[in-house]
């Protein structure tokens, strides 16, 4: 199982948000850059790279920030965050990133085309509160089931799926281990990355065990940050 640490961009810095919010904000580094590369180094085989600002005002803001990330690296990152466009997305491949989260845009008209023509670099993002999908930066709430949704997708092709629970996001509470056990048991043949709430080494142990049903990685994010984990001894609990 992958952990995948998390790197969020707004106004140019690393930040966490409680539940999304973007008024409730922590700063943990003005260099993206050098977190990355120190995430790496602590042996990170893929880093999870939000555009909060992108995702808010529905195109990219911080492309170049992430473009130089991905350059500075030798292992793959995954980008999302206002990613709504076949030209934003030809414009990531381009700059060398093979993984592009598509949320928001699963709503729209265009994401059979999207999905079939950059099927091989994308990844979609479903993010759910109250087992309902949110929308454009977790601000809207929509009335579709979650589950429904993303069975949807799996029957379109989508095979790898970042899921959110964002009650638990930010909030250090633990991983909502029965609702991801819940998608994967509804939806066989998925592989899924668990997001959100992860708080310590014990939490990855436990999402570890959904393995066999197809969890393949963990995004963590402020648990890092806080030092509530350490990244390497992460990766070796759960190698």
């Amino acid at each position: 199982m992958l952990v995948i640490p998390a790197i969020d961009l707004k106004g140019g810095k690393c930040v966490r948000l409680r539940q999304g919010d973007p008024d409730q904000q922590t700063v943990y580094s003005d260099d993206p850059v050098a977190m990355a590369k120190k995430f790496e180094a602590e042996g990170a085989k893929l880093i999870h790279v939000v555009d909060l600002d992108g995702a808010f005002e529905g195109k990219p803001v911080h492309g170049e920030i992430v473009k130089n990330i991905a350059k500075s690296l030798s292992i793959p990152i995954e980008i999302g965050g206002g990613i709504r466009t076949k030209e934003t997305i030809e414009e990531y491949i381009r700059s060398g990133i093979r993984r592009v989260i598509i949320g928001t845009a699963l709503f729209g008209n265009e994401f059979a085309s999207l999905f079939h023509a950059y099927k091989d670099y994308i990844v979609v993002g479903v993010d759910a509160k109250n087992s309902r999908v949110a929308t454009h930066g977790w601000k809207e709430i929509s009335n579709v089931d979650a589950i429904e949704f993303i069975r949807d997708l799996s029957d379109t092709g989508a095979r790898e799926i970042i899921f959110t629970d964002i009650a638990t996001d930010g909030m250090l509470t633990g991983p909502n281990i029965a609702s991801m056990k819940k998608v994967l048991k509804e939806v066989p043949g998925l592989r899924l990355i668990a997001s959100g709430g992860v708080s310590s080494v014990d939490d990855l142990v436990r999402l570890k065990e959904l393995a066999p049903w197809g969890l393949v990685g963990a995004i963590v994010g402020k648990a890092i940050y806080n030092g509530r984990i350490n990244l390497a001894d992460a990766l070796r609990a759960v190698s």
